[in-house]
């Protein structure tokens, strides 16, 4: 099998073994890189001396035993939100173009403190603030999928890569499903943690509230290693929280005998696609046969979720925003005339439009007279969701549901309604605004030949019981397939027998 078509558990246990040097391994991302990325565009920026250099120090470290975690000298990449030290990080926008941190997010220092070897930073919607990965500056990422049609966002270029196998796994950040609704796009698994878990050190804002890094990858394993490496309480941020349970691979059980599944009837009614819907029952019915408790019930205010997020959201950002001025670092308009002409031309030639609309959306609800009328508003509906799931959680171990109403939409179908972009995050907003934690696992794929992922959502602090039911899925799915363009010869054929056997199961 081709290097890169194995998970990042499989090639660091390689590496350990001698099978695999790091240097080939990161040679071998690299080559992949080079091969899709002309088609899939997952990078904005990929850091080959730099990444071969770091390759060798790793290996160093293996052999002299000083980094003997399971993912030591797996290639891996960061969005491009998450600051990396000497390697720039733009956030896919303009006004970031030549922005080299002077240091790294607590989540990287994390991963290189176990091995990990950085190729490069993936592109996104600009600021995080999309579900299309098309408002990026820096050109759009496709899906490896069906290169006609979007790989979901923000957090778009990181799934793609991690889809087409340029990379093992990945690092994404997710304010309102920026994870889980591209992970169930491309067919990959993304885990959004209970808000406070991933220290936000490092990650460049965009709603302080409701950000959360987490890991993106080719299965459940995968994802609960990562999320179990970056992890940690760190004074750095002060909405970081002291977990003492933090073993999520310790949940990898296949085992769901008595775990209470809910689903809720509010996320199955109109506007979800019915293949979708199938897909997504199929997977509640597998977990039945292996023992969990299915019932049905009432999520209320779900219809709320989505005016509530865009509002607190926007609100944020336009105070987060308000730093990118270019004065300090960043783009600076190249004529004007005073302070306030700099300000204002840098800024309008330096934000895109979607950054812009919702900078001005969040400019008005915190302004005098609107402040009550909408942002004090969303927030309390935002406490009456979070008390919602709780009431839920009382009763259920896990919420299954969509992490999307429809799979991956054609390229270019959604900027022109910025409203129907938004509806497409309905399913994944409400776990943001609660700060539980949520995980999207490929399911099946619909007549397109598009993948469709499951949601589970946990209680805070409850990951282990979602990548219990996950894995528990995972092992009655069989592996997942890779896209027929990333890999070639014998490796695809095999992938190809078991995405073949996968459907079946779902049909």
């Amino acid at each position: 099998m081709e290097i890169m078509g194995f998970t990042a558990l499989e090639l660091g246990k390689k590496i350990k073994a001698k099978e695999i040097s790091v240097r080939e391994a990161t040679l071998e991302s690299l080559k992949q890189i080079q091969k899709t990325e002309e088609k899939v565009h997952g990078f904005v920026t990929v850091d080959e001396e730099g990444a071969l250099k770091r390759a060798d120090e790793v290996q160093k470290g293996i052999e002299e035993g000083r980094l003997q975690g399971p993912l030591a000298g797996v290639p891996a990449a960061v969005k491009d939100n998450i600051c990396t030290e000497g390697l720039k990080t733009t956030c896919s926008s303009k006004i970031l173009y030549n922005f080299v941190p002077t240091y790294s997010a607590e989540a990287v220092l994390n991963m290189e403190q176990a091995g990990a070897v950085v190729v490069g930073k993936t592109n996104m919607d600009e600021f995080a603030m999309g579900s299309t990965t098309e408002t990026s500056a820096f050109g759009v990422t496709k899906n490896p999928w069906n290169l006609e049609h979007v790989p979901g966002g923000s957090s778009g270029g990181s799934c793609a890569a991690v889809s087409s196998c340029e990379v093992p796994y990945a690092l994404g950040s997710d304010t309102g499903g920026s994870i889980r609704q591209p992970s169930s796009f491309c067919g990959v698994t993304g885990i959004k943690p209970t808000y406070g878990t991933v220290s936000r050190y490092g990650l460049i804002a965009y709603g302080s509230s409701l950000d959360q890094i987490g890991p993106i990858a080719k299965d459940v394993s995968d994802c609960a290693a990562i999320l179990e490496m970056i992890a940690s309480h760190d004074p750095k941020d002060s909405t970081s929280v002291a977990r003492t349970d933090c073993d999520f691979t310790a949940a990898l059980v296949d085992d769901v005998k008595g775990m209470r599944v809910g689903i809720p009837r509010d996320y199955f009614g109109d506007g979800l696609d019915d293949e979708v819907k199938k897909a997504v029952l199929h997977v509640a019915d597998v977990l039945r046969q292996k023992g969990a408790v299915v019932e049905e019930f009432d999520l209320s205010l779900v219809e709320y979720a989505i005016p509530a997020y865009y509002v607190i959201a926007s609100a944020e950002a336009s105070s987060n925003l308000a730093r990118f001025d270019g004065v300090k670092y960043g783009y600076r308009a190249a004529e004007y005339e005073g302070l306030h002409e700099m300000y204002k031309k840098s800024r309008s030639e330096g934000f895109g439009e979607e950054v812009k609309r919702r900078i001005m959306l969040g400019s008005f609800v915190l302004s005098s007279g609107y402040y009550d009328a909408y942002y004090l508003k969303a927030l309390r509906t935002k406490a009456l969701i979070k008390q919602s799931f709780d009431q839920a959680f009382g009763k259920f171990d896990v919420i299954l549901a969509p992490a999307a109403p429809t799979t991956a939409p054609k390229l270019g179908s959604s900027l022109s309604d910025p409203i129907k972009m938004y509806l497409g995050d309905i399913y994944t907003i409400s776990a943001n605004l609660a700060g539980i934690p949520g995980i999207s696992v490929p399911c099946g794929f619909d007549s397109k030949g598009l993948p469709i992922g499951v949601q589970m959502l946990g209680d805070c602090f409850k990951e282990k019981n979602i990548i219990r039911a996950a894995y528990a899925f995972e092992q009655a799915r069989g592996i997942w397939q890779s896209p027929p363009l990333a890999l070639s010869g014998e490796a695809a054929a095999v992938n190809g027998k078991m995405g073949s056997a996968v459907m079946k199961g779902v049909d």
